[in-house]
């Protein structure tokens, strides 16, 4: 792919564009904010659903991956599920997908992520680490929040993106919705690529990845809806990397065993248990339990593959009791 066509919020347009023409088919409601930014609700006072939290999913990965729903089974459970493949797994994920903006203007609050953030290099590390900056006259941003932004917060967020207001695209999700819960099972892939990324291995060495998790029924309370969405990935995540390493085998075998949940001191026990004796603060949380159940590496250059943990369905079991 050319520069141009690497553009994650050029890309990702012409899957907004498509949201908002079938704004029925995908559950959501579009309307024009005073600024002339589009919001686009998916999830809070629309319905949203599984479609909405599909394309949202591929948005997120700024136009560079494709997300599969499918039904699949845990243990004794059946469970909607969500594929992701990727070609472009730094870009798509680090670079686009990750969670990586915290957005606090005034009274507002919400969770940033998607193709904009390559425009506010938010945070500019991951970019200087996996050398990609975006070049767009127009900026698209999921937010993941309970209520539409403010007039403050869309200048605040235009402004940093360097776009003008009326090139702002926002798409606002709950967690507590099946869209929200859709899109961030569809983080998958992306999560197990970051935890890869923490543990020191060069994400630009990833050259395809895919993953599938599944999707959890959703809960009207925030706790319960934030334990299940993290079980979903922590015991029922499985992401695969293809790499071309030109290092030690051994290297990659040591790595996936430190890359899976099962490596955290705090894995074995329903998310929502971690998250409320943290007192609700993810700073407090060993963050080794933020990763998929099952890595997989294979080395493109010689072939080997190495995969570390396993899903366990009777945690998927106890988080849905």
């Amino acid at each position: 792919m050319s520069e141009s066509q690497l553009s994650v919020n050029n890309r990702a347009l012409k899957l907004v564009d498509k949201l908002c023409a079938e704004a029925g088919r995908f559950g959501v409601t579009v309307t024009e904010a005073k600024s002339g930014a589009t919001i686009i609700d998916a999830g809070i006072e629309a319905k949203g659903g599984f479609l909405a939290g599909k394309i949202l999913t591929e948005i997120c990965l700024g136009g560079l991956g494709e997300a599969t729903l499918f039904h699949a089974k845990y243990g004794d459970v059946e469970l909607p599920s969500i594929s992701v493949f990727t070609a472009n797994p730094a870009i798509a994920t680090l670079g686009s997908q990750f969670a990586g903006w915290h957005i606090k203007v005034g009274d507002y609050s919400a969770i940033g992520s998607g193709p904009a953030r390559a425009l506010a290099l938010k945070p500019k590390s991951i970019y200087t680490m996996i050398e990609y900056r975006d070049k767009s006259d127009k900026a698209v941003l999921a937010l993941e929040t309970s209520r539409e932004p403010s007039e403050e917060a869309i200048e605040y967020i235009s402004s940093l993106c360097g776009v003008e207001p009326e090139n702002l695209f926002l798409i606002l999700v709950s967690t507590s919705s099946v869209a929200g819960f859709t899109q961030i099972s569809g983080r998958v892939v992306e999560t197990g690529i970051h935890k890869l990324t923490t543990l020191g291995f060069d994400p630009k060495l990833i050259k395809h990845a895919h993953g599938y998790a599944p999707i959890m029924p959703v809960h009207p309370n925030h706790s319960v809806a934030m334990g299940r969405v993290n079980d979903a990935i922590i015991y029922g995540g499985s992401t695969c990397c293809y790499v071309e390493f030109g290092g030690s085998d051994e290297t990659l075998k040591v790595l996936a065993e430190k890359a899976v949940s099962s490596a955290s001191a705090q894995y074995g026990r329903p998310f929502i248990e971690i998250f409320k004796e943290s007192g609700c603060d993810f700073y407090k949380i060993d963050p080794n339990i933020f990763a998929p159940a099952i890595i997989m590496i294979n080395n493109v250059n010689t072939g080997r593959t190495f995969k570390a943990g396993r899903l366990k369905f009777s945690m998927i079991e106890e988080s849905l009791s």
